[in-house]
């Protein structure tokens, strides 16, 4: 199988997995216990993992929070500050093309009384900053942008967007998950106070992610129980994976200047071989502020999701950022709702029936993009033959 959905998953660096494993089988203790050896080696090891993710994103170990993944993050930062007794402002501002766990919590923050604006973005997915710095108000209290967005790849200019916030006096909130171990990401040059990652994206395990909290930013946590994470995150703390999500760190931290490069070379071999095939399939995106190794399009009259499973069936795994999102239903209940980050860039909906992405990682070759560039004109040509919808053009 060629696998070309690394946004939602990367396979583990073979380090990652070796340095693991010991702490399933013989420093297995629980880390709060580290009072007597083998609950503080499990404490000593998370501590050091929490000093390696500091080190990625150019932080401190104490303003590093350890959460079970990008959603939970995102949901601490959102929830959390708002939460907060030191918070006044009702005021959140997001984009029209955030990832379900930010879009999804403030919606439901309105019934709370919140005002959410949602900032509109260019047909390339990117927020024209002047736009934010006009809907900040004086109750804002809270912006919240994707740096690199998973569907179609743009990489928002969130230093600027950071900056206008810190001007402003408004707490930003970043949604890296995406763009961890592909992009360099500093806290500083970002100008955040908030950023969430995800392990499993930068070849780590699933089951761990991390928020950077800025120091003298003010949350309270929105799980109950014990005061794991300085009680920010109570439940105890998954140790095999965060010790991964260190080693994960500190590797990609290394070898982002090898890899990547490489991943934008078969992006750019990728994104030409297609664009000569089909007068009909339209990238989305921008073509040059996008994640290394992504490439994302769709093509008139053929379903995402019919494309999807007949590349599978070639042994082809990639993504349908589909407008119709598997999940979702529509108002109707009936019809699959249409993805709204495609509706957003301006992506027809009477003739796109689904979009399609692929994006690498740094195990992919040369000889997965040739494969992949082999099957499509036999594959759209069959379904397009099949579509009712081509048929009728």
């Amino acid at each position: 199988m060629i696998y070309l959905d690394n946004v939602a998953g990367t396979k583990p660096d073979a380090k990652v997995v070796e340095k693991m494993m010991p702490y399933f089988t013989e420093h297995y203790g629980n880390p709060s216990a580290h009072f007597y050896p083998i609950g503080r080696e499990a404490f000593e090891a998370m501590e050091r993992a929490r000093g390696q993710v500091a080190a990625f994103v150019g932080a401190k170990a104490e303003e590093i929070v350890f959460t079970s993944c990008g959603t939970e993050s995102n949901n601490l930062a959102i929830k959390g500050l708002l939460k907060n007794p030191m918070n006044k402002g009702k005021h959140i501002i997001i984009s029209e093309i955030e990832h379900f766990s930010v879009d999804s919590v403030t919606a439901k923050l309105r019934n709370d009384g919140y005002e959410i604006t949602k900032l509109k973005v260019d047909d390339n997915g990117l927020v024209n900053p002047d736009d934010l710095k006009n809907a900040i108000k004086k109750d804002t209290a809270l912006v919240s942008i994707q740096h690199t967005n998973p569907e179609i790849g743009t990489i928002q200019y969130t230093d600027k967007l950071g900056a206008i916030c810190r001007e402003s006096g408004v707490t930003f909130h970043v949604d890296a998950v995406a763009a961890a171990g592909y992009s360099e990401l500093n806290v500083k040059d970002l100008n955040c106070d908030l950023m969430s990652i995800a392990s499993q994206n930068f070849y780590g395990s699933k089951g761990a992610g991390a928020l950077y909290i800025r120091e003298g930013v003010k949350l309270s946590g929105i799980m109950d129980g014990g005061h794991q994470e300085r009680g920010y995150r109570s439940g105890t703390e998954n140790v095999p994976a965060i010790v991964g999500m260190g080693e994960a760190a500190e590797i990609a931290m290394n070898d982002m200047k090898v890899y990547v490069p490489e991943m934008v070379r078969l992006q750019k071999k990728l994104w030409d071989g297609l664009g000569g095939m089909f007068d009909f399939l339209h990238f989305t995106g921008d073509k040059d502020r996008r994640r290394p190794g992504h490439v994302s399009f769709w093509i008139e009259y053929i379903e995402g999701e019919s494309l999807l499973m007949w590349l599978s069936l070639k042994g082809i795994a990639c993504a349908s950022g589909s407008a119709c999102s598997s999940n979702i239903l529509a108002d109707d209940e009936e019809d699959l709702a249409a993805s709204y980050v495609l509706t957003a860039v301006g992506v027809p909906s009477d003739i796109c029936a689904g979009s399609l992405g692929m994006s690498m990682s740094k195990y992919n070759t040369e000889g997965d993009i040739d494969k992949v560039l082999e099957v499509m004109p036999e594959t759209v040509k069959r379904l397009c033959e099949m579509s009712p919808m081509y048929n009728r053009k």
